[in-house]
C-alpha cells in the first residue's frame, strides 16, 4: 500500500490511500478513518487491514494528477535520523576532501539528525541562501519508517519495526556541515534541506529492500546509483544500533545513507545552483523531484 499526505485545490488537507502502482494517479481519501499517515502508522497493521477493506469496497475519489503531493510525514515527531559514510565508494570519494574532518572507516553508524523544519515534499523549491552557503550538495537516500515503539532492539527483530520505506534528499551545505566542531547538524538542517516521498510504500510491498536501487539525477544527468547491497551497514544493523539505550518511536524517519556521486566528490566539485532541478528515485519508492530555488541572500 501507498500512503500519501496530500493538498487539495481548496489547500484542505488530507490522506490519501493507494494499491496501485507507483505512477497510477487513482487513490482513496482515507481522511475520514485516519486524520494523518502518522496516525495510520500508530495503528499498525488493523489500521492497514481497515483501509484495505475502504478500498476494495469503495471507488476510488482522488486523482493524484490533481492534487499536491506533501511529505507524507510533513510534520515529523521529533528530528529526522540519519546515517553518514555507510557507502564505502562515497566514503572513499571524500578522502582527502575533509579538510580536519579525514577519519577512518567508522566501525559503527555515524549517525547525525535533520530538524523537523527541514522536511518538505516533492516539487516544494529548496530555499538556496548563498550568504548562508555557495557549497550546496545533493545525497539521494531511502528512508525507512519505524512502526513501533522499541528499544534496545536485536538485528533479528529490527525489520518486524519498520513500516515502510520512502524517498529523501539530505541536502546539505558542505562548509558549514564541516565548520561546527566536527557535528553536523548546523549544515545539514537547514529549513527545507530534507524532501521526502511521494508516499510510504509499506513494506509488505517490499520484500527484499535490499534489492532496490537508488538514483539521483541532476538537470537529467544521472549522478548516483546504488544498490542498498552496497550499505556498509544495513537497514537491521541501523536499527539495531539507533535503539541502544533510546527509544525508536511510531513515525521516526532513519535515512539510510548517500551512495558515491554527490557534488563535492566531483572532480572538480560541482554545487548545486538556483534552478537546478534534482529526481531522487528507486522503481518501487516513485519519483522525488524538486528545484533549487531563487537565491535567498538578498532576503536576510
Amino acid at each position: 500500500m501507498k500512503l500519501y499526505t496530500i493538498s487539495t485545490t481548496t489547500g484542505s488537507v488530507r490522506v490519501a490511500a493507494s494499491n496501485a502502482e507507483i505512477g497510477d494517479s487513482k487513490a482513496w481519501d482515507i481522511t475520514p478513518l485516519f486524520a494523518s499517515v502518522l496516525d495510520v502508522i500508530r495503528g499498525g497493521d488493523p489500521a492497514l487491514e481497515i483501509i484495505a477493506r475502504h478500498i476494495e469496497e469503495n471507488s476510488a475519489d482522488l486523482n493524484l494528477d490533481e492534487v499536491s503531493i506533501m511529505a507524507p510525514i510533513p510534520d515529523p515527531i521529533r528530528s529526522v535520523y540519519c546515517v553518514g559514510w555507510n557507502y564505502l565508494k562515497h566514503f572513499k570519494e571524500g578522502v582527502g576532501r575533509r579538510g580536519s574532518q579525514e577519519v577512518e572507516l567508522p566501525q559503527y553508524p555515524t549517525f547525525f539528525t535533520k530538524s523537523t523544519r527541514a522536511v518538505i515534499g516533492p516539487h516544494v523549491p529548496i530555499p538556496y541562501d548563498s550568504g548562508f552557503s555557495e557549497l550546496w550538495d545533493y545525497e539521494a537516500e531511502v528512508a525507512v519508517i519505524i512502526g513501533r515503539s522499541g528499544i534496545n532492539i536485536t538485528e533479528q527483530d529490527a525489520m518486524s519495526y519498520v513500516f515502510g520505506y520512502t524517498l529523501a534528499n539530505d541536502v546539505s551545505a558542505r562548509d558549514v556541515q564541516r565548520r561546527h566542531g566536527g557535528q553536523w547538524l548546523k549544515g545539514k538542517s537547514m529549513d527545507g534541506s530534507c524532501p521526502l516521498g511521494p508516499a510510504i510504500v509499506t513494506k509488505d510491498e517490499i520484500s527484499a529492500v535490499q534489492d532496490l536501487t537508488i538514483r539521483c539525477n541532476i538537470n537529467g544527468e544521472i549522478r548516483q546509483e546504488a544498490r542498498l547491497t552496497q550499505l556498509i551497514f544495513s537497514i537491521p544493523r541501523l536499527i539495531h544500533d539507533l535503539s541502544q539505550a533510546m527509544t525508536l518511536l511510531p513515525g521516526d524517519i532513519l535515512l539510510t545513507g548517500t551512495p558515491d556521486g554527490v557534488g563535492f566528490g566531483r572532480t572538480p566539485p560541482v554545487y548545486l545552483q538556483p534552478g537546478d532541478t534534482m529526481v531522487v528515485a528507486s522503481d518501487k519508492l516513485g519519483q522525488l523531484v524538486n528545484v533549487v530555488g531563487s537565491d535567498q541572500k538578498e532576503m536576510r
